[in-house]
């Protein structure tokens, strides 16, 4: 089994609930060093493997010149949420309102290969970025989660791979998430 590094994503804790996406989408607008960072609902995130190859889709995509969405951002939430929809993808993947915690993610420009396995994920990644994403939380009035992205059924519903009734193992929960991003284009 191979390491696979840390994404370039940190989780935040929100100082009250989310009430106004529009300002919190206008003010990491303002903030962001660049249009490369994203931010998306916590329970949307399984692993670090899961971020990768959504990311590596995405990426896939814009080099081709054949993603669906008019930017990468827009494009990773559409591949998260395993949809060709952008406003499903926003409603599944984005942050919405009562939110208490999120994902800030900065989504690397690194050259892609085919496949995943031909492309190099550098360890670095995460801590290159990690200065700006304290910087950004900050000025976000939050607080810097001291975890990782983990998978969910919380999740799953979320991004609409499952519903209440539907039974999947705990260690099937991670391969749910992947296979649901595969599904983007479908």
């Amino acid at each position: 089994m191979s390491y696979v590094p840390w994404f370039p994503a940190w989780g935040i804790s929100f100082s009250y609930p989310v009430d106004d996406i529009a300002t919190l989408i206008s003010k990491i607008n303002e903030i962001r060093p660049d249009n490369r960072w994203i931010m998306i609902s916590f329970d949307v995130a399984s692993s670090e493997v899961h971020l990768w190859s959504v990311w590596h889709k995405s990426r896939v995509n814009e080099e081709r010149g054949s993603m669906i969405a008019r930017d990468l951002g827009a494009e990773f939430l559409r591949i998260i949420s395993g949809t060709r929809q952008i406003s499903t993808a926003i409603e599944r993947s984005g942050v919405t309102k009562g939110d208490s915690s999120a994902w800030l993610l900065r989504l690397p420009e690194l050259d892609v290969g085919e496949s995943i396995g031909d492309t190099n994920l550098p360890v670095e990644e995460y801590n290159t970025h990690s200065k700006n994403a304290e910087k950004m939380i900050e000025l976000l009035n939050g607080s810097m989660l001291s975890t990782r992205p983990f998978p969910s059924r919380n999740g799953l519903l979320k991004i609409g791979y499952a519903d209440e009734k539907m039974h999947i193992e705990d260690n099937m929960l991670e391969q749910a998430f992947i296979l649901h991003a595969s599904m983007s284009d479908f």
